[in-house]
């Protein structure tokens, strides 16, 4: 008999001290540290889904006083001061990007793919945004480092109430895609196993899902 699995949000936990600083990420954390003394009013933080973009921008608009809104709806009332812009896409509103580039307030902008990709990538058609986005001081989030997938995947267990042991957290990091969206949606997927058949989350569990055959 397996139990219902009820939908419950399970909230991440977005506090500067539960970011997990390693050495692919140590200079984003260090320079975000160092507001308001940073060298130039726009800073883009990229990587790929789940690597933390979020998080450090989260921890940045607490302490920077930002607002945060997304990409997609920059052509809508824009907040003055400090920013966050999350999730730099293809077919945003142009002119308003140029304009908070120009305004030299505090700005954090989140995406997939360097700045300097943003112009063929997205679609940029405004020159002299173009020429803005190419000279952005940015930091990439990720690289598939050992210590940072075991501390993601710690959090994540951990974001969900659970204690995992590190053979079982070092087994599943081997097994899979080196991706922080990947453990992401195994963590979930393991938790949701896990509750519906009353199991810790352990090897034979992580085998399970993995298709791995039983030794």
């Amino acid at each position: 008999m397996t139990q219902l699995t009820l939908p419950l949000e399970t909230r991440s936990a977005f506090g500067r001290a539960d970011f997990i600083v390693v050495s692919a990420n140590e200079r984003a954390v260090a320079f975000l540290d160092s507001y308001p003394d940073w060298p130039a009013p726009a800073v883009v933080l990229y990587g790929p889904p789940a690597c933390g973009k979020s998080h450090l921008a989260a921890v940045w608009a607490q302490r920077a006083g930002a607002g945060i809104i997304e990409a997609a709806d920059l052509n809508r009332d824009i907040p003055n001061g400090p920013l966050v812009v999350e999730n730099i896409v293809a077919g945003m509103a142009e002119a308003p990007l140029f304009a908070l580039l120009e305004r030299g307030t505090p700005l954090l902008l989140t995406a997939q793919v360097p700045p300097a990709q943003w112009p063929q990538n997205f679609g940029l058609a405004l020159p002299d945004l173009v020429s803005r986005v190419r000279a952005l001081l940015a930091f990439a989030l990720w690289a598939p480092d050992d210590a940072l997938l075991m501390g993601l995947a710690v959090k994540l267990f951990a974001d969900r109430q659970l204690a995992v042991p590190e053979n079982v957290v070092a087994h599943m990091i081997r097994s899979l895609e080196r991706s922080p969206e990947a453990i992401r949606d195994f963590v979930a997927r393991a938790d949701a196993a896990a509750l519906a058949a009353k199991r810790p989350i352990n090897t034979n569990l992580i085998n399970e899902l993995l298709d791995f055959p039983r030794s």
